[in-house]
């Protein structure tokens, strides 16, 4: 089933009719729909309020407390879509992974995942592990209403990388030894991973998200023949295994540029862009019958609102003759961003897109 369809045996939810499920379905659209990868967070000064003396995967099994901190954004910048509020390894620490997010470094693993026999170590995900997750879903459905939740895990290659390096690298050295030095335990090792994640998004669809994405934040490290290779089947894997649920799926990698086709062939109904490539060409290279998300600079939110503009009409342009687009930035938002900035961004995309 493809995103153009409802879920079979069910009437088109709430959701179903909202701009941004009509864009990621290639739909004429009342205006170009807006969200920002993490904008449920560290710009906001209520996030803080919110999670202050909270560690982070803390917060993230708390459903109260998630479903605020979703929510905050959706009230403050008016945006088409909340994003669920969580982590990408939330389900590695579900089954068992020591591993902590450390302030100012990122998720760090105690003991890192190389060998065969530490394959054991990665059990299956269930339902019941990560209860919260329903539970926060629910609490924000019943709240969001006809504003789409979109549920997000990281993808095998990235959950890898983590787990080999023991925490954030620049050249994953020790990913790549394994990749290329013993292939057949690394494809098992992403092979686990792309079970793990997948039920990871089927918790989350079940429960109610909308559309979920695929992170692959780290993909860009690769060259094409090595991501066709070595990661694109554990990702084709994960976006076949919830292709029934007929949700939207978005798949989104940060230096991606070369390997943009390769993640629309994965199997994803929307591809996420980052700022480095312009969605025209970005078009081009990922080919029909996709609609993208992307791409302005985060960085541009730092500079006068008419800069912010000029640069958001850029991206309007490029995207202009897409079969389908959303709005967003070509990579996170970042800590020191000024909210309001984001706000007048969603009003300044809303207003120039208007039909």
């Amino acid at each position: 089933m493809s995103a153009n369809q409802s879920p079979a045996g069910q009437q088109p939810t709430t959701t179903y009719d909202s701009a941004f499920m009509k864009a990621c379905r290639r739909e004429p659209v009342p205006h170009t729909p807006v969200w920002f990868m993490r904008q449920a967070g560290r710009s906001l000064p209520e996030y803080h309020k919110a999670r202050e003396g909270v560690p982070m995967l803390e917060s993230c099994t708390r459903p109260e407390l998630v479903a605020e901190i979703t929510l905050q954004p959706v009230r403050r910048h008016g945006v088409d879509a909340a994003v669920y509020f969580s982590d990408i390894v939330v389900p590695l620490k579900a089954i068992g992974i020591d591993l902590d997010i450390k302030p100012g470094v990122g998720p760090v693993v105690e003991k890192p995942i190389r060998t065969r026999a530490d394959l054991a170590r990665l059990r299956d995900l269930t339902p019941d592990d990560v209860s919260y997750v329903t539970e926060a879903i629910g609490l924000l459905t019943a709240e969001l209403g006809s504003t789409p939740l979109i549920g997000f895990a990281g993808a095998p290659f990235t959950l890898a990388s983590y787990l080999i390096e023991g925490g954030p690298s620049r050249t994953y050295e020790n990913a790549k030894a394994i990749m290329y030095g013993d292939p057949e335990l690394w494809a098992d090792l992403l092979d686990r991973l792309a079970d793990i994640t997948a039920a990871f998004l089927k918790v989350q669809i079940e429960a109610g998200a909308s559309a979920v994405q695929l992170f692959d934040s780290w993909a860009g490290a690769l060259a094409p023949a090595d991501y066709r290779r070595s990661v694109l089947p554990a990702s084709a894997k994960v976006l076949k295994a919830v292709e029934g649920y007929g949700v939207p799926r978005i798949h989104f990698g940060v230096g991606t540029g070369e390997l943009l086709q390769l993640m629309g062939e994965a199997g994803a109904d929307v591809v996420g862009v980052d700022y480095r490539v312009a969605l025209d060409e970005a078009a081009r290279r990922v080919g029909p019958g996709k609609a993208l998300q992307g791409n302005l600079d985060p960085a541009v939110l730092f500079a006068p609102t008419a800069a912010v503009e000029a640069k958001t009409r850029e991206v309007l342009e490029s995207a202009k003759d897409l079969e389908g687009h959303i709005f967003n930035l070509g990579h996170g938002v970042m800590p020191a961003t000024d909210p309001d900035a984001l706000t007048r961004l969603a009003e300044y995309v809303h207003t120039q897109t208007a039909r």
